[in-house]
């Protein structure tokens, strides 16, 4: 019989150093966020016998959701001993994992994961698809040819506070710490930013890019950041961009560089040069229902009353609640009214992403109820898209 296992927050050097050689282990391949993010994360390791055999780190960080920041338990760098694998330690592992952040205030948690079939049986599901992108560096350079832009090297706060309101656009985004900048640039040696503005304005642009290595072509530039207030800005960075095609035939959008907007598509000569590749996505699951409705923001034309039931986490049994979405509130009362529609967690969680984007798309994701009441759901957050920034 194994001895027990005991869970414990890092405390010292060696269980650390265990951590990380196991992530490499595990992964197989080095995982950096151990290191670069251990000054701001909360790591917990699972011992047997001194041994470290599973461990993972978590932050609190605010996401933004209809433009309000909630609080969010970003887990990353989760790894189990492979001869330690079968015996659903990763579940103990993450319910560990999850403790701390939650008694810290997290009524979300987020996660990438290749594992997404897993983590939907842990109450976890994903909004959105996630592509990385890649164009020839000769079709922006043709298409894309504003100027009147601007470009200064380097950041400042002007520029992180230009992020951070661009961030509250979309449903998934960070609050970025002010450490944010120091752990890219760990991961990202070669990184550089840029910020264009019109003469004698501020910023409406921010664009990072690194210079890597392509396995064909020698060299690439991958966009790692890319916010733009409007279309003239956006079209700004991409000419700046297409401006690298003496010496760069692509230029790769990372999985989480570029936002989910048409512009690309809109303005090519040629869409079909663009190639996308798809990535497993980043994943949502809602901790506390009550608390998440009444943190996130909400859009100040609807007005919303409407029973609805939610699937408990076991799937056996629903809880009945009345949805109540008024003057920018959300609220969320248990009730015992029958509810008009009814949807698991996972589906609530993507709801609340703003992932269905369509009745259509929610009906075919099986949130069953009669097109005119998933309408009225789905008013309340379709205003903004899901898109997450940060890849961790």
């Amino acid at each position: 019989m194994l001895n027990p296992t005991l869970f414990t927050k890092v405390a010292d050097d060696d269980h650390w150093q265990q951590y990380d050689r196991l992530a490499t282990r595990s992964y197989g391949h080095p995982v950096d966020d151990i290191t670069l993010l251990r000054p701001h994360a909360d790591i917990r390791v699972a011992v047997r016998d001194g041994h470290v055999v599973a461990g993972g780190l978590g932050l609190l960080l605010p996401q933004f959701f209809g433009g309000a920041p909630v609080p969010s338990a970003l887990l990353g760098a989760g790894c189990v001993a492979p001869e330690e694998r079968g015996a659903h330690l990763s579940i103990r592992m993450i319910s560990e994992r999850l403790r701390p952040l939650r008694d810290q205030g997290a009524v979300i948690s987020t996660l990438w994961t290749a594992s997404s079939g897993y983590a939907r049986r842990l109450g976890w599901e994903a909004p959105t698809q996630v592509y990385s992108w890649t164009v020839p560096t000769d079709e922006l350079k043709q298409r894309f040819t504003e100027t009147g832009f601007e470009i200064t090297h380097g950041t400042n706060a002007k520029v992180r506070l230009l992020q951070n309101d661009l961030a509250a656009w979309w449903n998934g985004t960070w609050r970025r710490p002010e450490w944010w900048v120091d752990w890219q640039q760990g991961k990202h040696p070669g990184l550089a930013t840029y910020q264009f503005n019109r003469p004698g304005q501020e910023p409406t642009g921010v664009l990072s890019v690194a210079n890597e290595p392509h396995p064909i072509e020698g060299r690439q530039v991958v966009v790692h950041d890319f916010w733009a207030v409007d279309q003239d800005t956006a079209a700004a960075m991409f000419a700046f961009l297409g401006r690298h095609n003496s010496r760069i035939p692509t230029v790769a959008f990372q999985r989480t560089g570029l936002p989910p907007a048409p512009l690309l598509l809109h303005r090519l000569n040629h869409p079909g040069s663009l190639t996308a590749r798809s990535w497993h996505p980043w994943m949502l699951r809602i901790l506390d229902l009550r608390q998440a409705v009444r943190l996130r923001g909400w859009p100040e034309e609807v007005n919303l009353t409407l029973p609805i039931e939610i699937v408990t986490e076991g799937g056996e049994a629903t809880e009945g609640y009345t949805l109540r979405v008024t003057d920018g509130k959300g609220d969320l009362e248990p009730t015992t009214c029958a509810g008009q529609i009814t949807l698991t967690r996972g589906q609530f969680a993507v709801w609340y992403a703003g992932g269905y984007r369509s009745t259509a798309a929610a009906t075919l994701a099986g949130v069953a109820a009669p097109p005119r009441t998933v309408g009225q759901l789905l008013a309340a957050t379709t205003d903004r898209e899901p898109w997450l920034a940060d890849h961790f």
